[in-house]
């Protein structure tokens, strides 16, 4: 069976700002060595998929970067990992909705000629075998599967919920409803959409051709899945049955969030770190690919850590950390504390420094003695706070030596 990966991965991730000013979402560091869209390409790798495009569009250099720094070019003509930028095939425009970027690289699905699309998104942090979606799917005998998770009800109105019947077979589709229709075996619990779709090929190339021509074939989730339902066997996967390998008792079940904002972005940080995670990124069974660095081991001296993660190239001198990330290449002098920090790469943190639930982007030198995180008048000024309080200081410019 052939089986084509599109990943959307075109997002500007507004509600990130300012970690989105200068990249798209889906290349935001995340957990000391990765970015976003690490986390579905070893959903795809890790589920013996490796055709694979993925389609860019805001921002997209920090993207393309990283990707080719992780060395995910062409290797075989059905061995690959390339990016896409807009082509603008039908015209001139940008991507303007999911569908729509699908329908505009349509070439590229028929030049491959799979049996089964997969459309998915890249903005979210979770792992996930793709073969026991594919099992459901052909077991459904579906033209279209969409990827969902049991969510208790009072969180319907976060999600675009998805209604089904008792063979979950989709019967409606509501986004962000005050009041979502429950799964048929538990009136407390809601289908939210993970974003992620598979399509037989046939049924994808008459739904884009039959949508075509108008705004209702832009997005999957705001036209073409309320519309296709009734004529289509569109069916529902139970994400939350999942059972993938190397999890750990202590886990959150089947792990899955939206990073889309500064709160749930530092929250899901928080997430890995600690004896019983709630999710581990130590799972030998189903690793997360990353790009290379050639660098020295973290260097520990005289320092307090409790709850950390460090990543390689760093040097923490005489100082107090707690439930702290720290990215590669960071250096941290003499008698700094720091707690509930997540550092980004190539940082200096100068003598005598406090932060507290602060997110640092990359390439940036804090001061000796400067307090940050404190709820001081000079931390609005100077840099983003965010309503939850987590101070956001923005990429610098220039990398310490």
């Amino acid at each position: 069976m052939r089986i084509i990966g599109l990943i959307m991965a075109g997002g500007k991730g507004e509600r990130l700002y300012p970690l989105t000013k200068e990249r798209s979402k889906p290349a935001v560091p995340f957990g000391g060595k990765y970015r976003i869209i690490d986390f579905v390409l070893a959903n795809f790798i890790n589920s013996g998929i490796f055709s694979i495009y993925v389609l860019v569009q805001y921002l997209s250099q920090s993207l393309i970067e990283y990707l080719r720094s992780r060395s995910t070019g062409g290797i075989t003509k059905d061995h690959f990992i390339t990016v896409v930028p807009p082509q603008m095939r039908l015209g001139e425009m940008w991507y303007r909705g999911t569908a729509d970027a699908v329908n505009q690289n349509l070439n590229l699905v028929n030049d491959y000629n799979p049996d089964i699309v997969a459309v998915f998104g890249a903005d979210h942090i979770y792992r996930m075998d793709i073969n026991q979606m594919i099992k459901f799917h052909l077991e459904s005998k579906a033209d279209v599967t969409v990827a969902a998770l049991g969510v208790p009800l009072k969180e319907a109105s976060r999600f675009g919920i998805v209604s089904v019947d008792s063979k979950n077979r989709m019967t409606g589709f509501d986004e962000k409803p005050k009041n979502g229709k429950p799964i048929p075996s538990d009136p407390n619990i809601v289908y939210a959409s993970m974003g992620n779709y598979l399509f037989n090929y046939d049924a994808l190339v008459k739904i884009l051709h039959e949508e075509s021509g108008d705004n209702r074939g832009l997005d999957f989730v705001k036209t073409i899945l309320p519309n296709i339902y009734k004529q289509y066997k569109v069916f529902v996967y139970n994400f939350s049955n999942q059972i993938l390998p190397g999890t750990k008792s202590y886990e959150e079940k089947n792990y899955w969030r939206d990073v889309g904002t500064i709160e749930s972005f530092w929250q899901s940080h928080m997430d890995i770190l600690g004896a019983k995670a709630k999710f581990e990124l130590n799972n030998k069974a189903w690793p997360i690919q990353s790009n290379k660095l050639d660098l020295p081991p973290a260097k520990v001296i005289e320092s307090n850590l409790q709850n950390c993660m460090i990543s390689d190239g760093c040097i923490i001198n005489k100082s107090s950390l707690k439930r702290c990330i720290l990215s590669s290449e960071i250096r941290v002098h003499e008698h700094c504390q720091l707690e509930d920090c997540i550092i980004m790469d190539s940082c200096e943190i100068k003598a005598g420094v406090k932060l507290k639930k602060v997110i640092m982007d990359r390439f940036n030198t804090i001061e000796a003695k400067t307090s940050i995180g404190f709820n001081s008048k000079n931390d609005i000024q100077r840099y983003y706070m965010d309503p939850d309080g987590t101070v956001v200081i923005p990429r610098g410019i220039s990398k310490w030596k």
